[in-house]
């Protein structure tokens, strides 16, 4: 069953933050993660607002997990770290 990757974000640091982004990338797809969303228009609804939302789809829930602890995946959360603030969760998608 297919995970969802969800994280909303709001940068405080753009520069370092884009360095984040660019490793990020490669990462998530080594790990088959491909983008639904990312950082587009948005509404908010409910709870805190985060401007940047970014939605990644995997082949699984261990795919999304195996992605965030592996070592590329934590080299570039390295940028990430003073330059955001993040909440991040994996979600398994309902079947069909």
């Amino acid at each position: 069953m297919t995970a969802l990757w969800i994280a909303h974000v709001r940068v405080t640091d753009p520069d370092r933050y884009a360095q984040y982004a660019s490793r990020a990338t490669v990462a998530i797809a080594a790990h088959g993660g491909v983008f639904l969303a990312r950082g587009g228009a948005y509404e908010q609804l409910e709870g805190a607002d985060r401007p940047r939302n970014v939605v990644a789809r995997f082949p699984s829930l261990q795919a999304a997990h195996d992605c965030y602890h592996c070592a590329a995946y934590q080299e570039a959360l390295s940028f990430a770290q003073g330059a955001a603030e993040r909440e991040l969760v994996i979600v398994e998608e309902a079947a069909g």
